[in-house]
This record gives structure tokens, sequence and C-alpha cells, in this order.
């Protein structure tokens, strides 16, 4: 078991459950576009949410945002110690640093004193493209080994000035790298783990990756918090990451729809309505399974072993709730009939 540390009332690591992160793509400095996305995803069912912090003027914006934010912050910043420095007397419930780009050791130093006097946790962001160029000299290209190498030289110089309250990623592109990396430092270092696969690309294919590479490293009990990382509307991510925490047995809350995967046998807009009953239920809360199935060969049996499910017919479909069917209704009904029986469960 890692270790745990606290991102504002979020716990992290320890046996933690793990949480879920994503990052705005507002500007910080336009404080209600922030506030409005935060809550967003706070909605979205976020737990920690992070900024970039790349300015003076962001590092005064971010303490108005930590003012009224509904959930805990995360200050991202590279090279200017005093944005960290800024950023942890505005509010920030985490920094998120490279301490080998901040500078000089006085520089680490303020950064280390000021997270300590608030009990702020520093995470050590290790990047794939932006590893040190000695290691890439020594690796010949960013390896599983050259981010563990790295990561543990980062800790190094935080635990030299007596800080422990750390987390630690490895990111990379690459799906095998990345697990890789986050394997090794499991197994040599009980720091909790923030998990993701960087510059995943677009929604399908982010979350391709993510889940692979997240999911792989959640099963074999690696990982205290995540981002799933998509070239999308950040609370795609926060979706994303709940349906993988969820795939892998970690999450209950929230609805998982199960749907077959269509054949000759069926007789209504399958693939149409299972989409509307995704989309419908995608910001649902109640800890439930919906089947939407295409015809009688499995359908009814799946349906009764959902809370509540659609077996079709021949451009109807039956419903049942909790293994009992309750009533047959026309194509354009089932869509309807089904939310009012969820919204009465």
């Amino acid at each position: 078991m890692t270790r745990q540390i606290h991102v504002g009332p979020v716990a992290v690591g320890g046996g933690a459950p793990v949480s879920i992160q994503s990052m705005l793509n507002t500007k910080t400095t336009d404080v209600e576009g922030s506030l409005a996305q935060i809550r967003a995803l706070a909605a979205a069912g976020a737990d920690i949410v992070r900024l970039a912090v790349p300015t003076m003027a962001a590092a005064r914006a971010f303490a108005d945002i930590a003012s009224a934010s509904p959930l805990p912050l995360v200050a991202d910043i590279h090279f200017d110690y005093r944005l960290a420095v800024a950023a942890a007397e505005g509010g920030a419930a985490k920094i998120r640093i490279n301490p080998g780009n901040i500078g000089a050791p006085d520089r680490v130093r303020a950064v280390v004193e000021a997270c300590g006097a608030r009990g702020i946790p520093i995470r050590i962001g290790v990047n794939g493209g932006s590893l040190e160029p000695a290691l890439l000299e020594k690796y010949g290209r960013p390896t599983a080994e050259a981010l563990v190498e790295s990561a543990m030289g980062h800790v190094r110089i935080l635990e030299e000035y007596g800080f422990t309250d750390i987390c630690v990623s490895m990111k990379s592109s690459g799906v095998p790298v990345t697990v890789e990396a986050y394997r090794l430092f499991h197994e040599r270092s009980d720091y909790p783990l923030h998990l993701g696969v960087t510059e995943t690309g677009t929604a399908y294919m982010g979350t391709v990756k993510s889940a692979v590479g997240i999911g792989s490293l959640l099963l074999q009990g690696i990982g205290d918090t995540l981002r799933v990382s998509l070239t999308a509307d950040p609370v795609e991510e926060i979706r994303a990451g709940k349906a993988i925490l969820r795939a892998c047995g970690l999450r209950k809350d929230g609805v998982e729809v199960i749907a077959c995967p269509t054949c000759g046998r069926t007789k209504i807009d399958l693939i149409g309505l299972a989409r509307q009953v995704e989309a419908a239920l995608a910001d649902c809360r109640k800890e439930l399974t919906v089947a939407v199935m295409g015809c009688v060969v499995n359908g009814p049996g799946e349906a009764r072993e959902a809370d509540v499910g659609i077996a079709g017919g021949d451009g109807c479909g039956v419903l049942f709730v909790r293994g009992e069917k309750r009533e047959t209704v026309p194509y354009d009904q089932l869509l309807p009939r089904l939310l009012a029986y969820i919204d009465a469960l």
C-alpha cells in the first residue's frame, strides 16, 4: 500500500478510493470562465482539478478561483518557482512541478517551505517529451527506466529538504512505456501514483489508449489517482475516467450501460437507441446497470439480470425492472419509458 497524501479534502493513496482529475482548458486569468468549467467538471464527477499557472497574473487569478471553487485545485507550474510560491499562498491544494527545472537549490527550498508550511503536497510530473538531456543521452530515448530514474531523482531533491508529501506521475504517449514505468516505480517506492497516458489524441483514440494503460495498471493494484488526457472537452475526461474505474470494478456510482453488438436478428435501431440511452444517463449518479438488448436470444436474460433493461422485438421492446417484465411498448416509446422507470428507482 502506498503512503497517503491529502489534496484538500481528497485522500490520495493509502487505500483511499482512486480519485479522478482533469485540467481546465480555460485561461486561468478568466476567473468566471474557469469557475464555470470547474462547476461542470464537479457535476460530471471530478474530484480534483488542475490549472495552468504560467504567469504572475495567472497566479493572482488562481487565488480568486481557489476561493470560490467547489473542488480542490492543483497549480501546474514550470520553471518559475515564484509562481509555485504564489499559488501555495493563494489556496492551492497541490502543486505540480519538476524540481529539476525550478532552478537553484534555494528556489526549490522556497517552494518546499511554502508547501510544507501549509500542508500542500507536491506532484512530481515526469513527461517523456521533456526528459533531462543527460537521461536521453544515457538511454537513447524516453524509456521506462529513463522515466523512473528522472522521477527518483526529483524525489531525492525534495527528500533532501525533508519533504515527503509527494505524489508522482511518469507519463509517455506510448502505452507500453508508460505502464512499465509505473510498474517499475511501484516496485521501488511507496509514494502514491498519479496515473495517465499523455498526448493520447482525440476522444476516441485517447480513451482507448487511456483505458488500456490506466486500466491495466489499476488491475495490478497500481495507481491512486488518474487523469484521462483527451483532446476534447475536459468533461469527457471525467466521464472516461469514471468508465475506466467502473470497468475495473473500482467504482460503483453511476450507470453502467450494457448493450449487445447487434446482428441480423435485430429488428429495432439498437445502435441509435443505445447511444441515446448512454447520452441521457451520462450524468446520472444512481448505481444502476441498464441493459439495451436487441433480440430474443440473449436479450431477455441480460435485461432481467440488469436493474432495468430493454429486450428488442419487431419494432418494439419489452421493459424489465429487476427481473420483472413490466410492459411491451413501440420502439419510439422505449427511451422515454426506460428513463421513467430509471427515475422511479
